[in-house]
């Protein structure tokens, strides 16, 4: 059964933004959005129709402060904002066969902040099982996971051994590599290291009219094909307030820089770009922290680099650079000169790889808040594979298969 839906949404462009560190105290105790926002027509197993538009739904005083939708291959959905924040309205449709996640933040009239995270299927073109792969045809950094989201979740083992052996990523230099189930839709796959510079990938599905479980068959999906660029990685020593830029090897800038004080920590572990904005207003009301205090905050930034769908960025923070260098002083956030942050906004891609060590935050988790798949262990990442789970490696057909080059 298919019906529209009324969510409360906003483009990344036109919602607000926040430096997210692992450790805030305040961000952990937003009140429960459920009663205050919520999908028309979705939930109980009904689908969303996807050539329907979304339209944003408030209720009672509340207005939105940060708002974040996604597919499962990291999309974002456009839309266009009321400009008194009190609505929202769909500029493109949905993908059909596609489940989504909406992190909503919402504030009430006396300022407190409220949470919701909502996840909607799309009701799929047909009864095929098809892949959508991710991300687009193009040039990446060299740590980009490869994603592909099915249009119908898959949880029999056998049936999930069919898919992988279908879903085709060949490499020019050859490269050895493994799917991982996320979850019952939703595959990533990537090398036991990073993507070697400059390589070139193919990725398909062999799917199409092959019986994957019971009556269901694949179906035809679009592939897609990826470049990857230099090596280009950026370490940042939270214990030192250095962040080193290297491509392919070299050392190319060392930039002082200020991360998460304490209640703020930065996240440690291997993060990948997930998009750059040359302007955010940032505000402490999207991370728990209650307007007029102590932390409060609200600003315009510039040079913004976002590594997490939570809002931890590297972006220009001249309000700091007495602090660059010699002490953390951010909400979690990496923050530099705004000669520097343009530097590295100009340098650094999609798919480039930035490593925060020497930080009290928690680790980067692996496929909840962006791509932290490196921080998984490869023999770990392995066993969420359905063909080389419990085998050791290079021993299988399958192993085999991944080290073929692409002709």
């Amino acid at each position: 059964m298919v019906h529209t839906c009324a969510m409360m949404l906003a483009s990344v462009a036109l919602g607000t933004a926040a430096c997210g560190g692992s450790s805030n105290p305040l961000a952990d105790k937003p009140y429960d959005a459920t009663g205050h926002v919520g999908l028309a027509g979705a939930g109980e197993g009904r689908k969303v129709d996807p050539t329907k538009p979304l339209e944003v739904r408030v209720e009672g005083d509340d207005r939105i402060t940060d708002v974040t939708a996604t597919d499962a291959a990291g999309r974002f959905v456009k839309g266009e904002l009321a400009p008194d924040g009190r609505g929202w309205h769909s500029t493109g449709a949905l993908a059909a066969g596609a489940h989504y996640t909406v992190r909503i933040s919402v504030e009430d009239e006396d300022g407190a902040q409220g949470r919701r995270t909502i996840g909607f299927d799309t009701s799929a073109a047909d009864r095929l099982l098809r892949v959508a792969f991710g991300p687009q045809s193009g040039t990446y950094g060299v740590g980009q996971p490869i994603t592909a989201e099915l249009s119908a979740p898959v949880q029999d083992p056998a049936a999930r051994a069919v898919i992988e052996r279908a879903l085709k990523v060949d490499s020019r230099p050859a490269v050895g590599g493994a799917w991982h189930w996320v979850d019952n839709r939703t595959l990533h796959y990537r090398p036991k290291e990073y993507w070697p510079a400059h390589a070139t990938v193919g990725v398909r599905s062999g799917l199409d009219g092959i019986k994957v479980a019971g009556g269901l068959y694949g179906g035809a999906s679009k592939p897609v094909q990826l470049t990857f660029g230099d090596r280009v990685e950026a370490v940042t020593d939270a214990s030192a307030h250095t962040m080193t830029v290297s491509r392919n090897g070299q050392v190319i800038r060392s930039i002082p820089v200020t991360t998460g004080k304490p209640g703020y920590a930065t996240r440690n572990g291997v993060k990948v770009v997930l998009g750059k904005e040359s302007f955010v207003r940032m505000r402490g009301t999207s991370i728990g922290i209650a307007e007029g205090s102590a932390d409060s905050y609200d600003l315009p930034v510039y040079w913004a680099t976002r590594v997490t769908w939570s809002g931890e960025y590297v972006h220009a923070a001249p309000w700091s650079e007495g602090s660059q260098g010699a002490e953390n002083v951010s909400h979690g956030c990496t923050g530099m000169s705004t000669a520097n942050a343009k530097w590295f906004f100009d340098t650094i891609h999609l798919g480039d790889v930035i490593k925060v060590v020497g930080s009290a935050g928690v680790t980067m988790t692996p496929f909840d808040n962006g791509f932290g798949d490196w921080n998984m262990p490869w023999d770990k990442w392995r066993e969420g594979s359905a063909l080389t789970a419990g085998k050791r490696e290079g021993t299988g057909p399958a192993d085999a298969a991944r080290l073929r080059p692409r002709v």
